[in-house]
């Protein structure tokens, strides 16, 4: 305990976000789990669902959770949902319309307009029942996470479901995106209710902004890349960290701790993604880290854990977009336990990776090789 101690004092001082204690943590694994526990929670919310995401697309499980969201407002249950403007653009009209007709409280997040930034987006997943049970992770609402990694159904994801002190947190990072607007603040079905501390889990949120420079995020992983010392295991969606993270993980290879990094092989959801994840494969290898491609299907959860203590689950990538663009939510549990368990996950993934071998990447050929500086020319001047 007294590790997991100097990691949490360390992050408290560094990001100025104090850890609950009491939380109670359910760790849900692909869609096949996720979906089902998500739904349960809304059907059975009696005052109030806060609904927040970036990607809300077409298809049968759109439809189920848009059905539920209407049922729960037209019972009087207060329904708030953000949907990014860029992330869910390709959400079914008459989905929106059905919701909005029957009393769901829907705003866009920074509306794509002429002239509009199209960056700076909220990347946040955040479900929030009845100001008591919570949930974050990587998933969107849509058919791809719909199904198991393990028969190819849908993609590899990882959510937490949430109960304690620590669903506060989540619902100021919903609340910090719904003032995006000239929304209500909170009204007569909030009660701000005392949590319960029935659980074992310490635990802390940590919400990233779309700013210059460092957000929390990224304060967030370089602290733990610092602290680590035996090993860090990160898995990430999109891989492309700037100068400053890469340096912040060789820097942790290089005193010896064993870095890990699982991302999307060949079923990547995006080609360009990709290259732009090997075109820091020479940095990253050079320093020692480990780089491991899931091969199945497409692998989009965001998991982080140190030295066998402590993890992070959330929405940000290891990518520049997530640690200074957008708007992102991590959940840092200070618990061996729950580590254990998510290490198992990811012990499960590797085995369905193929390592990627430095001396065969030295080898590749101009084929290879010429997208990736292509497309690392792009990110430089943009």
């Amino acid at each position: 305990m007294e590790s997991i101690s100097r990691y949490r004092r360390a992050l408290e001082g560094l990001l100025g976000v104090p850890a609950t204690e009491g939380n109670v943590v359910e760790v849900l694994r692909d869609g096949v789990e996720i979906f089902p526990s998500m739904l349960e929670a809304i059907d059975a919310a009696e005052r109030t669902v806060d609904l927040l995401t970036f990607v809300y697309w077409q298809g049968e499980i759109a439809e189920r959770f848009a059905r539920s969201l209407c049922d729960r407002a037209k019972a009087g249950v207060r329904c708030r949902v953000i949907l990014d403007s860029l992330g869910a653009r390709h959400v079914q009209n008459d989905l929106v319309e059905a919701m909005e007709e029957a009393g769901v409280l829907l705003h866009w997040f920074r509306p794509l307009l002429p002239g509009s930034d199209p960056g700076h987006r909220t990347h946040r997943k955040v479900l929030i029942c009845d100001e008591q049970v919570a949930f974050t992770g990587g998933i969107g609402i849509a058919d791809e996470w719909d199904g198991s990694s393990d028969d190819g159904t849908g993609w590899r994801e990882t959510q937490i479901r949430l109960r304690g002190p620590v669903v506060d947190g989540l619902r100021a990072a919903f609340v910090d995106d719904w003032l995006d607007a000239d929304h209500l603040l909170f009204d007569d079905h909030d009660r701000f209710p005392d949590q319960p501390q029935d659980g074992t889990t310490t635990a802390m949120v940590v919400r990233g902004e779309s700013e210059h420079g460092w957000s929390d995020g990224a304060l967030l992983r370089r602290a733990l890349l610092d602290l680590a010392e035996r090993r860090v295991r990160i898995t990430t969606a999109y891989l492309a960290p700037d100068p400053a993270m890469i340096e912040a993980l060789t820097r942790a290879a290089g005193r010896g701790v064993q870095v890990q990094i699982l991302h999307p092989g060949p079923q990547t959801d995006k080609e360009i993604a990709r290259l732009a994840a090997e075109h820091v494969y020479d940095d990253l290898l050079e320093g020692g880290v480990e780089l491991h491609e899931f091969q199945p299907t497409m692998l989009h959860a965001k998991v982080l854990t140190v030295d066998g203590l402590l993890s992070v689950v959330g929405s940000s990538n290891l990518n520049t977009r997530s640690l200074s663009h957008d708007e992102e939510v991590d959940v840092v549990m200070f618990d061996e336990q729950i580590t254990a368990q998510l290490d198992a996950h990811t012990d499960q993934d590797l085995e369905r990776c193929e390592p990627v071998d430095p001396e065969n990447w030295n080898d590749r050929s101009p084929a290879r090789w010429a997208p990736q500086k292509l497309v690392g020319l792009i990110q430089h001047w943009t």
